[in-house]
């Protein structure tokens, strides 16, 4: 089992954040700023599969929408909550809305009709099964 630790402050260094944009290129953290403030996310490579674990405490399963849009899965997690509280001519309403979007590349190497999804006590778990790389296409020069 090796874990894969995520990256978080790129700006700090920028000759190691190309260096890792080249190296690194599946299961990497998206791109954009909004995801540096992101939900927690670990990612665990074994043998056969990876397995990321995703924090979103105080959300409800419904709220968490999960799909791949070409080599790339997304994770976004939605909650709004309103709460009305009145007493005699007091009233308060408090209002929180917010989520969560993040886009992680993915090699070409899963089974992405396998994938399983849990969420349970505030952890979304998905389990990405692996399958053997393709052989690289050696193109001959005629």
């Amino acid at each position: 089992m090796r874990f894969v630790p995520i990256k978080r402050e790129r700006e700090i260094y920028p000759m190691m954040s190309i260096f890792d944009n080249f190296v690194h290129h599946f299961l990497d953290d998206d791109r954009s700023q909004e995801n540096q403030k992101a939900m927690a996310i670990d990612i665990v490579e074994h043998e056969n599969k990876y397995d990321i674990l995703a924090n979103l405490p105080g959300f409800k399963k419904n709220d968490i929408k999960i799909s791949i849009e070409d080599n790339e899965l997304v994770i976004q997690a939605n909650h709004e909550e309103k709460k009305e509280e009145k007493k005699g001519s007091y009233c308060r309403c408090e209002r929180y809305k917010g989520g969560y979007r993040r886009v992680l590349s993915i090699p070409d190497f899963i089974d992405k009709e396998k994938i399983d999804a849990r969420f349970e006590d505030g952890i979304l778990t998905l389990e990405i099964p692996k399958t053997e790389p393709k052989p690289i296409k050696e193109i001959k020069i005629g």
